[in-house]
């Protein structure tokens, strides 16, 4: 467990969120499998060189999550939840990749907008700079769960109507084909990790210093030409990637 004690102080990142981040950190490297518990406050306090209303705070934000519960009498349970496993393919599809993983999935459109292209957006679209494009907001949820929420860009000229298609059919891929678009690939992702940004973290229904896989992907039709930019952001302790090829 090397590392997990190490908290800095005067960095302006709250002491209980450092601390929540090292539990987690922790929690997912299997640290404290062999008991399934957290160790009780008063070891986390000394280990941390703080007090225990600070661990309280970050073991409630570890509970908010989901991650941890705790049990009278018993201290703090782990929450077995295995993380679902979302596969990057040439033909990458949210639902077909969780598959029979979750029992129930929902996608639902958070905002819909037409606007200029950004450089970015323009570079990764192959478009100019100001072109017109329709950019989505988005949000899936796995068993009632938010699992992944996702900005994406379609050039307008091409699939202008693809807001109300995603509304009616809850997916990208039947938007896509009642514009005319059959098939699709993925031709590029790129994938980091940060932590959650203030609207991310209702949106997923995350506590402060949650960690989110980033993955930037760029899909296009079978001629090569570019069809969607999107940035989508998992929530890490939910989620897993296996690149296939």
């Amino acid at each position: 467990m090397a590392g997990l004690n190490q908290v800095q102080r005067q960095t302006g990142v709250a002491l209980w969120r450092q601390i929540a981040d090292r539990i987690r950190e922790a929690i997912g490297n299997g640290a404290y499998d062999e008991t399934g518990m957290v160790p009780p406050e008063t070891v986390l306090a000394l280990q941390f060189g703080v007090n225990r209303h600070t661990v309280r705070s970050a073991l409630a934000a570890l509970a908010q999550e989901g991650i941890v519960r705790a049990v009278q009498g018993r201290g703090t349970l782990i929450e077995r939840k295995e993380r679902l496993n979302f596969p990057i393919t040439r033909r990458t599809r949210f639902t077909a990749g969780i598959g029979d993983q979750a029992r129930e999935m929902r996608s639902l459109l958070l905002d819909e907008v037409k606007e200029e292209a950004s450089a970015e957006v323009a570079r990764w679209l192959g478009l100019k700079s100001g072109a017109e494009v329709i950019r989505l907001e988005t949000l899936r949820e796995a068993d009632k769960r938010p699992v992944s929420k996702a900005t994406s860009w379609f050039p307008n000229a091409r699939f202008a109507g693809i807001g109300e298609a995603y509304r009616k059919h809850q997916s990208i891929t039947k938007a896509f084909a009642d514009l005319g678009l059959a098939d699709y690939i993925r031709a590029t992702t790129e994938v980091t990790a940060a932590h959650a940004d203030t609207a991310d973290l209702a949106d997923l229904e995350l506590s402060p210093g949650a960690i989110l896989l980033i993955a930037k992907a760029m899909n296009t039709d079978l001629d090569g030409v570019p069809v969607q930019y999107s940035i989508s952001r998992f929530a890490a302790d939910r989620v897993q990637f296996t690149i296939e090829n």
